[in-house]
């Protein structure tokens, strides 16, 4: 399965991709309705928010207005702000962040989490020492759709003077996938995040384990 090209950078989602964060983020959304005064929505559809921009998908799904979004989305960072910090790293990823920093290959964060909580999460880790470029959304969501964060990402490593025309994209979600291909980058996605097989059908590549990763990155 290994891909017939050399990747010239490589950009990693952070949630369901490098950090398990998905118990801690359902903790506060669980938080967020209670406080708006709402019923608690099922694990699954609390499930479903993990991973595209928050703020969209509580006007969409929750039928949020836009004060009523800000609001819940206030309510929610106060309460997952105070967890932001204890979400795991998935087994392996931080050695395969290893070895593709050791072997020259630029790295860049893409994620729909704000930059701010992005850089905290991965400096507590450990793991902020191999990215080139650590790009989120913005607080206030003039930056928040994964195609924009993807592109911030790209722009932010050819300021750099780094090569993106053999970019890839890391990641667990469909969203992940259609973000990136709004950019020209084909995906690999990881099974071990948040997505279902459903998914998968735009992926360049599904991987199963770090192991797998590392050779689809590296060869």
């Amino acid at each position: 399965m290994a891909p017939d090209r050399t990747w010239s950078a490589v950009l990693f989602d952070l949630d369901g991709t490098i950090v398990d964060s998905q118990s801690e983020i359902t903790a506060s959304l669980a938080h967020m309705f209670s406080e708006m005064g709402l019923d608690v929505p099922d694990d699954a559809t609390l499930r479903s928010y993990v991973g595209p921009p928050l703020l969209d998908s509580l006007r969409m799904t929750a039928g949020f207005t836009d004060a009523e979004a800000w609001e819940a989305l206030n309510v929610y960072r106060d309460h997952y702000g105070e967890r932001l910090l204890t979400s795991p790293v998935f087994p392996g990823v931080a050695g395969v962040l290893e070895r593709l920093h050791a072997a020259g290959v630029p790295v860049a964060l893409a994620t729909s989490k704000p930059e701010s909580m992005a850089r905290a999460v991965l400096e507590h880790a450990g793991l902020a020492k191999y990215f080139t470029v650590i790009a989120g959304a913005e607080e206030n969501d003039d930056r928040s759709t994964k195609a924009e964060v993807v592109a911030e990402a790209l722009h932010r490593l050819q300021a750099q003077g780094i090569d993106t025309a053999q970019a890839v994209m890391v990641g667990d979600r469909g969203y992940d996938t259609l973000g990136a291909l709004a950019n020209g980058v084909p995906t690999i996605l990881v099974e071990w995040g948040y997505g279902s097989p459903a998914e998968a059908g735009d992926a360049f590549a599904v991987v199963h384990s770090a192991d797998q990763l590392r050779a689809l990155l590296l060869g």
